[in-house]
């Protein structure tokens, strides 16, 4: 299908406040489009059925699900645009940062009572929009990150939601799955070569550790990577690539998705201490922020589920940009604050002319 056509459809889907989901693989150009056809929310607990899910943070079983049984599916090769990325300037806040580092101090402090080892600290930050384009935010999220999941989600119900990810939870084969660990953050620079300090790196084995601990029950093999310097957008991480085998019989999508999530990236570790700290003190919902999402294909024996991070929510000519950062003993709170400012460039370079 042709590009523009495309767009015109998914606009009209829109505009009719019909759900949809639009994506595009890492490196590919081919651009699919999920449109349903009624208004209605599905919710799905077995990932067995093709479509596209979208789990919150808080997942407990059951999540967002737009089935292809009941959408027409379009695929068309993106036309890409020139985008210049340069940095947005973010007006500084001081009651923000205030509360921001206030929190990563509690949670310094609850590492150093040992009730962690790491835990994941995040806040949003509300963006006014000048002239919303759905058209431009398709083709300027889509053509800026090309080596990112790309993806925007519509429904009545969860209001409209995009991102550039640079991080799997899992990719599943049959038989076959890859996922990763993904934690040091630095801004791109062009110098060469990238290095990464004790804090970094220790926090990288944390998140690899845990990861392979979760795996364990459902895989019959497993192999790691040594650590590398991935590029995602504005921003390098540390990135541990894990593949394997799953045990024949006992490990189903679903039931891999929730042994990985939240991953150690998004949450902390141990998990449930993490969780828990988070829900009481960050002191807003997360909603779909560090939830995951991705397409189901041959009835959930080939997937790739991905986690919701450099993510926004659009609402009400707002852009709702999330971020956040891995607390472990060694973070300053300065430099974490520094990191979160850094991370929204992401989102912030798709709307600069929106702002």
């Amino acid at each position: 299908m042709d590009f523009h056509l495309l767009i015109k459809k998914i606009s009209k889907q829109l505009k009719d406040e019909l759900p949809l989901v639009v994506y595009s693989f890492p490196q590919q150009n081919t651009v699919t489009a999920l449109l349903q056809k009624t208004n209605e929310l599905f919710d799905i607990s077995e990932f067995n059925a093709n479509g596209f899910v979208f789990a919150p943070f808080d997942y407990k079983n059951s999540t967002c699900f737009i089935p292809e049984s009941n959408s027409e599916k379009l695929q068309s090769e993106l036309i890409e645009s020139e985008i210049n990325l340069a940095s947005v300037k973010v007006n500084e806040d001081n009651s923000e940062e205030k509360i921001h580092l206030q929190l990563v101090q509690k949670a310094i402090e609850n590492i150093k009572r040992r009730n962690a080892n790491k835990i994941v600290i995040s806040r949003p930050k509300d963006f006014p929009l000048r002239n919303f384009s759905f058209e431009l935010l398709l083709t300027r999220l889509f053509s800026a990150y090309p080596t990112a999941f790309r993806y925007i989600w519509y429904h009545p119900q969860t209001g409209l939601w995009c991102g550039a990810t640079p991080e799997t939870l899992v990719q599943v084969e049959n038989d076959s799955f890859k996922t990763m660990a993904l934690a040091g953050t630095q801004p791109f620079t062009n110098r060469k070569p990238v290095i990464w300090g004790p804090k970094e790196l220790d926090e990288q084995q944390l998140v690899t550790d845990a990861i392979t601990n979760s795996l364990q029950r459902v895989t019959s093999v497993l192999k790691v990577s040594n650590p590398h310097t991935h590029r995602a957008g504005s921003m390098y991480h540390l990135r541990t690539d894990i593949t394997g085998i799953l045990k024949r019989g006992k490990a189903t999508l679903t039931k891999i998705a929730a042994a990985l999530h939240p991953t150690p990236a998004v949450c902390g570790t141990p998990p449930k201490f993490a969780k828990e700290f988070i829900l009481q003190n960050e002191g807003y919902n997360r909603e779909f922020y560090t939830g995951f999402f991705g397409p189901i294909q041959e009835n959930g024996a080939t997937a790739m589920l991905l986690v919701n991070l450099r993510c926004m929510k659009i609402e009400n000519n707002t852009a709702r940009i999330f971020v956040g950062g891995g607390i472990t003993i060694g973070s300053q709170a300065k430099e974490e604050w520094e990191e979160t400012q850094n991370k929204m460039q992401t989102m912030l370079q798709v709307l600069a002319p929106m702002l």
